[in-house]
């Protein structure tokens, strides 16, 4: 008697179902976590004393952390994705690091906190004001300190100068609370996402970066000081082509490479004044750009290497 072997569909089709698990999956996680978290937010909210504070400053970073976790379970179960990370080893999870990383897509986000948990403390991002308004992750930022800058035009900036040191002043204070328990601090230093009408207009002169901004990651050296133990220089690279979320919850992302370094910063940048000190704001773009050509680099070996 002759046996057909059944036919598995194809992967066109299991990707939107796969998707649609991943997303449910992303969304029972947030909310199994949130809860707590946000009890945990209004007892900070109504008890406003540092050894309080302190403490529960323990417990939401924890309650981030298991949501990380939880991430992690469904990337590695249901994604198939390959992963190669190389530099991870020698960090420590115990103490404070500046986290520098190209950006392309939201799911960078994603990759960093996975291959970071556990590694160094929890991620926390210099965020866009206007995302503490989306639904329930808005609030956990809230709630985490994650610190929400404004962004201004150039022209706004010209007409009020004032602005700039309003920006200072919300990093000022995000950073000293910060400086309660080992945190990793998150930048982005394009800015913006990366694509190739971003870089036209910008006339990079990276291959494959826009080019980098250093206020932001100048005033949290300037606001963390020495506490920062090293910059933890973070490569993301999708040989296979930069992919959407829902590209990434459908498991459309064949394989992820990710370099990590860790690099001392040096001793004059936590002193020096960006603001006004312009011989040291010469050094310190020279010192980014630096970073950015090896990162460049960096990106070009991955994709000429590719296949």
């Amino acid at each position: 008697m002759h046996q057909t072997t059944p036919r598995r569909p194809s992967p066109s089709v299991l990707s939107p179902l796969r998707g649609a698990i991943g997303l449910l999956a992303l969304v029972l996680n947030t909310l199994f976590w949130c809860i707590p978290l946000f009890v945990l937010a209004l007892v900070k909210l109504a008890l406003p004393f540092e050894p309080v504070r302190r403490l529960l400053d323990h417990w939401l970073n924890a309650l981030a952390s298991g949501w990380v976790a939880g991430n992690g379970a469904w990337i590695r179960l249901a994604l198939g994705t390959q992963w190669q990370v190389s530099g991870t080893d020698g960090l420590r999870y115990r103490g404070w690091y500046l986290v520098n990383c190209n950006h392309q897509t939201w799911v960078d986000i994603f990759v960093l906190q996975h291959v970071l948990h556990r590694r160094i403390p929890l991620l926390k991002f210099f965020l866009k004001q206007e995302l503490i308004y989306v639904p329930v992750i808005g609030l956990a930022w809230w709630a985490l300190d994650f610190p929400f800058m404004r962004r201004h035009s150039r022209a706004a900036l010209r007409r009020n100068p004032e602005l700039r040191n309003q920006d200072r002043e919300t990093a000022r204070r995000a950073c000293a609370k910060f400086l309660r328990v080992p945190t990793s601090v998150m930048n982005f230093a394009e800015g913006t996402r990366f694509t190739p009408a971003k870089h036209a207009d910008q006339a990079s002169p990276y291959r494959h970066l826009l080019n980098p901004k250093a206020g932001a990651m100048a005033m949290a050296l300037g606001a963390m000081g020495p506490r920062f133990e090293a910059l933890v220089d973070a490569t993301i690279v999708y040989p296979d082509g930069v992919p959407s979320f829902w590209d990434f919850l459908c498991g459309r992302v064949p394989r992820i490479v990710v370099q990590v370094r860790e690099l001392p910063i040096p001793q004059d940048f936590f002193t020096s004044d960006y603001e006004t000190d312009k011989p040291f704001r010469t050094r310190f773009h020279r010192w980014l750009a630096a970073l950015w050509e090896e990162k460049d680099a960096q990106i070009e070996a991955v994709l000429s290497s590719r296949g």
